[in-house]
């Protein structure tokens, strides 16, 4: 796991060479084949070095990363063209995936929390550097304050685990089985504001609505899977403690859940209603995980990925609108279909993978969580066919507004796309449901 460390070290001094903008992400897609490479055994963890190491649910999501690294570059062409500080942000991304890949290589649960908050620090300088308007500095508050804040009793969590056990090694955690209901809310609040849960989501949609594109793709993609990862992790140990009171976290998923979905229908703002339904998405991880099965483990993590994905491209094609009409407003984003008659169908194909339908991993997760939440209880049933309804209501809703309707009389010139979006695009849609062939891979990790 240490080459790849160092890869990424290594390619620092590229941040500071003139033009090599496109050449630190072919290293990155470099970097990305390499790692698909690698020898892993599904069932342990594999490609053990000092305290790094990988098994099926790292893998996935370091790809994930990777994966999303290289396409924040590929979105973010425009402060190239401006010369808007792009080194530095060809910087602050190598950082970010950095810090990212060793959240989730650490065995060391002490090293795994330090990642994890550490990842914050350039998510942070891309909000407040590439951000759009002056609130990004309340936005960027709200993310750090909200972190910090549940932060702070996981790391007298896990020192009061050393103090148990004499050891930080997350593999070693699951001979162990701590029934102490402080131990368990302390050790998962932290990644419950992660996710983020109902109740503790309002720095989320502050935060996408005033990141560049690259910050809210990234924070789609990657920053809300670390609590879920977090959460797959520390729940081996916490298990007889979770059957007692898994059930009120899962009522406030369900019903936070249906709640935000309808939120949606209010949202005017592009991206504001994109942030919602990711939110909703990650209620129905939390909800899987909280049951302790088989399928709500194997389909928490599927969705995780199809959803970093599927969120992602679609905050690409905000992003395209807003380039072009200077505005995310639904009502002055109308009858697109008109202008960019080619990018329809990509929101329309990203539209239908974000309400789930085959043959999206969305689709595939979805069906797993909801096997596991009824098998948990079958009055989950009612709230899990609102949330489903409710889920292709507000894309549906999103696609219709933005590409039928009057053209906004104040747009008076406009360009298709550039093959850079299209292709943008096409490397989201592309695994998000060609990866579905290999699904099996996904549901023999346990």
């Amino acid at each position: 796991m240490m080459k790849f460390i160092f890869f990424l070290i290594y390619m620092i001094p590229l941040c500071f060479m003139k033009k090599k903008f496109w050449l630190v992400q072919m290293m990155l897609f470099m970097m990305m084949f390499l790692f698909m490479l690698l020898n892993l055994n599904i069932y342990y963890f594999c490609n053990l070095s000092y305290f790094f190491s990988i098994d099926i649910i790292s893998y996935s999501l370091i790809l994930l990363s990777i994966w999303i690294c290289v396409l924040m570059l590929m979105a973010s062409e425009n402060l190239l063209k401006k010369k808007y500080y792009y080194n530095f942000f060809k910087l602050n991304i190598l950082l970010l995936l950095l810090l990212l890949m060793l959240t989730f290589m650490s065995l060391n649960l002490f090293m795994f929390y330090l990642f994890f908050e550490g990842s914050l620090i350039p998510t942070l300088m891309l909000i407040i550097g590439w951000g759009y308007q002056t609130e990004r500095i309340q936005a960027s508050m709200y993310l750090l304050f909200y972190t910090l804040f549940a932060s702070l009793p996981l790391l007298l969590g896990i020192f009061f685990l050393y103090d148990e056990v004499n050891s930080m090694i997350i593999y070693l955690m699951k001979f162990y089985n701590f029934n102490m209901f402080i131990l368990y809310f302390v050790m998962i609040f932290a990644f419950l504001v992660k996710m983020p849960m109902y109740f503790f989501h309002l720095w989320l949609p502050k935060a996408h609505v005033e990141a560049p594109v690259s910050g809210s793709m990234i924070l789609a993609g990657i920053m809300l899977k670390l609590g879920g990862y977090g959460m797959l992790r520390i729940m081996i140990m916490l298990q007889e403690v979770n059957l007692k009171f898994n059930y009120i976290f899962i009522k406030i998923c369900l019903i936070g859940g249906f709640l935000v979905k309808i939120i949606c229908f209010c949202q005017v703002d592009m991206k504001s209603l994109i942030a919602y339904s990711s939110v909703a998405h990650m209620k129905f991880v939390l909800g899987g995980i909280f049951c302790m099965n088989y399928w709500g483990f194997m389909g928490s993590l599927i969705l995780m990925l199809g959803h970093g994905l599927c969120s992602s491209g679609m905050f690409c094609l905000a992003n395209i609108n807003y380039e072009r009409i200077g505005s995310r407003s639904l009502f002055i984003n109308k009858g697109m279909m008109n202008f960019m008659p080619s990018m329809s169908l990509w929101w329309f194909m990203l539209s239908s993978s974000n309400m789930a339908a085959p043959p999206s991993m969305n689709l595939l997760g979805e069906i797993s969580l909801i096997n596991s939440m009824i098998s948990w209880s079958w009055m989950t049933m009612i709230l899990l066919m609102l949330i489903s309804f409710f889920s292709a209501g507000y894309s549906l809703y999103l696609y219709s507004y933005v590409q039928h309707g009057m053209i906004y009389s104040g747009i008076y010139s406009c360009y298709m796309g550039v093959s850079r979006e299209y292709l943008l695009l096409m490397l989201h849609w592309l695994p998000l449901n060609l990866f579905v062939l290999k699904i099996d891979i996904m549901y023999l990790w346990i």
